[in-house]
């Protein structure tokens, strides 16, 4: 007789642990491609706001007027634009104080854009995690479907006198499926964490660099007592 051994009808006819580990699987990887695509699109907003900043501040334009422009795009600035402006505002508000020592304006203004930092960093991390995640775990959920698949299948072939490979190969079959679908899960989640995890890193690489370039133009700015500029 022959039989339906296509994924849907395995399914359909498995055992209900398997079937819920399946739903579970195909949710939670439904959810993994969409914290790739959000991740794909935040990354590339970050490097292209990071890109135009980047340009117009070595342009020769001076720092007030970058930091006034950041002031007022502040909503729609990039993680750069958001750090000069962190350390620029420090800088700003210690002189005011009629703070002449040129290490406390200098600690200052770095501790800003560390913190600042460290808030973008985190950002742009962020469902990083649940990649992870998905990657490490979905494999191992995916197999004890298949376990509990076999174990229920051989359970049932326990009643019968004569076992044939017909009547073995659906059970199997329907509980493969369950690390199959793991796989599918975790592939993708784990080639994306690497890649993202790559580029996080250049973006990070990237704003240490320029803080430590803006701290050296405060730093030259202070020597020539011209903060206005570089």
């Amino acid at each position: 007789m022959n039989q339906d051994l296509s994924i849907v009808s395995l399914l359909l006819n498995a055992s209900w642990v398997v079937q819920a580990v399946v739903a579970l699987l195909v949710g939670v990887s439904i959810a993994s491609w969409a914290a790739i695509f959000r991740k794909v699109v935040a990354l590339k907003k970050v490097q292209t706001l990071n890109d135009a900043f980047d340009r117009e501040f070595w342009s020769g334009t001076s720092l007030n007027d970058l930091f006034a422009g950041a002031a007022q795009n502040a909503k729609y600035s990039g993680p750069m634009e958001r750090i000069f402006a962190s350390g620029m505002r420090e800088y700003q508000k210690l002189r005011e104080r009629r703070i002449a020592d040129a290490g406390t304006l200098m600690d200052g203004a770095r501790r800003a854009m560390r913190a600042s930092y460290q808030r973008e960093v985190d950002a742009i991390e962020a469902n990083l995690s649940f990649l992870a995640t998905v990657g490490s775990v979905s494999p191992y959920v995916g197999l004890f479907g298949t376990v509990w698949g076999i174990m229920h299948a051989f359970t049932g072939l326990a009643a019968l006198e004569q076992v044939t490979l017909a009547t073995v190969a659906p059970g199997i079959a329907e509980a493969l499926v369950a690390t199959a679908i793991g796989l599918f899960a975790a592939i993708p989640a784990v080639v994306a964490y690497n890649r993202f995890a790559h580029d996080i890193d250049r973006v990070a690489n990237r704003l240490e660099t320029f803080i430590e370039e803006f701290s050296n133009i405060l730093q030259r700015n202070l020597g020539a007592q011209s903060p206005s500029g570089h």
